[in-house]
């Protein structure tokens, strides 16, 4: 069993207030394993833990949240230590510190209603000036330095993904079809009524056939709107999956539906995902209702209502 080598550790620490909870849970979203308020001296032995048989895990960037309040906390024997992990581990070790204007956080607590950690039995200004003065050494061996006296958590979330996220940390794309005679699809983030094209189901070769075959492909394309809503979703789709990611989104569904969810849903999803891979993206397709028969527990309907 070999131990566990983070690819990239980070210690996470700061102001009380200045968003250090944020960070970690940022951090966390974007993949990393965070553990907080660790004693220092335990550190070495969380490194040496060993990995699992399958090595999951192995290369999982760490950050380790410490502040005043942490077992054993100097600041100074933290900065020089940080070095020794780098040098001793192989790791890419370094110090994200967050820091912000004592009026800010001030406001803050008064807010919350919390006391701050070194100002329990003092006036808060007091706290505040002494925690500064004690992490005066890690905000100067810091790497990283976010100062959020004016941003707010939504902002410092971003400002993260920007500077720790990576190509991995994209949204997970689903694309599914589905159909509107047996219900919308419950966690859809985008829905998309394909049952303006024109209808394969009134075809007696095509009705058997699904989406998936050529020819039903073929037919629904011949629609006079195919080609300029293929398009026009494409484009959409490509303005909207990189927004999500700077959202921190970590999932996106988008459904294509039809009548019946066999033929319309199916083609087009199929269709919009090979665009999206030429464009980068990565999404995963699912048909739900393509395994049901054409008309099994669906009443009967008109022509223009038919199930596809």
């Amino acid at each position: 069993m070999t131990a566990i080598r983070p690819r990239q550790l980070l210690i996470v620490t700061g102001m009380s207030g200045a968003g250090k909870s944020t960070a970690l849970r940022t951090l966390e979203d974007l993949g990393w394993e965070v553990v907080d308020n660790l004693p220092l001296r335990l550190l070495e032995r969380l490194l040496a833990v060993p990995a699992g048989e399958s090595g999951e895990g192995r290369d999982r960037p760490l950050a380790i949240g410490i502040d005043s309040r942490t077992r054993d906390f100097d600041p100074e024997k933290i900065a020089r230590y940080l070095g020794k992990l780098g040098a001793q581990y192989g790791t890419d070790a370094g110090l994200l510190f967050l820091d912000c204007k004592g009026i800010e956080l001030a406001r803050r607590f008064s807010e919350t209603r919390r006391r701050h950690p070194l100002a329990q039995d003092r006036p808060m200004a007091d706290g505040i000036a002494r925690e500064r003065e004690l992490l005066g050494p890690l905000r100067q061996a810091a790497i990283h330095l976010i100062d959020t006296t004016d941003i707010n958590a939504n902002e410092l979330q971003q400002e993260l993904r920007t500077r720790f996220g990576a190509d991995g940390d994209a949204p997970v794309v689903t694309m599914m079809s589905f159909g509107f005679a047996r219900g919308l699809p419950r966690n859809a983030d985008l829905v998309f009524d394909m049952r303006f094209l024109r209808n394969p189901h009134w075809v007696p070769t095509l009705k058997p056939l699904s989406g998936l075959d050529e020819p039903v492909g073929a037919y629904i394309a011949e629609d006079p709107a195919y080609a300029e809503a293929v398009e026009r979703i494409d484009g959409l789709l490509t303005l909207l999956l990189p927004r999500y990611a700077s959202e921190g989104k970590s999932y996106v569904t988008i459904a294509f539906g039809c009548t019946g969810g066999r033929h319309r849903s199916v083609h087009i999803c199929e269709r919009i995902a090979t665009r999206m891979r030429a464009a980068g993206f990565c999404p995963t397709v699912a048909h739900r209702d393509l395994g049901q028969a054409p008309d099994k527990d669906l009443p009967e309907r008109e022509p223009e209502e038919a199930v596809d």
